[in-house]
């Protein structure tokens, strides 16, 4: 695994108040990629909002409502994205090997690409994906299709 981070994902209750609010902020959405998800360019990173249930049922992760608009779902993933499918089941395995816990095998994901899920040791999220519609340059920085 090379040593980067390419996508912050924030688990919201409503995306387009969420949206509107990052806008007000200044971050200018993706409009190829706008459907249930919302994408922003930041530097070398791609932040990610996208409905906290959707982010756990992709996660293969139980919805749980507990006290409080989303408790028990996720509200952070951490992603890093591979630069071949076969890397994805690499990445898995060396978290595995590290002490983490692969939640969701790799695998074809209904977006088309290659995916999998981890915690860490602490319970931390992190998706493992392919996806080459997010090209990685040489240095690991990784875009948004324009």
């Amino acid at each position: 695994m090379e040593q980067r981070v390419s996508i912050i994902t924030l688990g919201v209750e409503d995306l387009e108040r969420s949206v509107r609010f990052y806008e007000a902020m200044g971050l200018e959405r993706n409009k190829q990629i706008t459907e249930g998800v919302a994408f922003f360019q930041m530097g070398g990173l791609i932040l990610a909002l996208w409905p906290r249930e959707d982010l756990a049922a992709d996660a293969g992760r139980p919805v749980r409502r507990a006290a409080g608009a989303g408790a028990g779902l996720p509200n952070v993933a951490l992603a890093y994205n591979t630069r071949t499918e076969g890397e994805v089941a690499a990445v898995l395995r060396q978290a595995e090997e590290a002490g983490g816990t692969v939640i969701k095998p790799a695998q074809r994901a209904e977006w088309g690409g290659f995916q999998g899920y981890f915690t860490d040791t602490e319970g931390n999220l992190w998706e493992v994906a392919h996806n080459p519609g997010f090209p990685i340059s040489a240095d690991g920085s990784v875009s948004l299709p324009e």
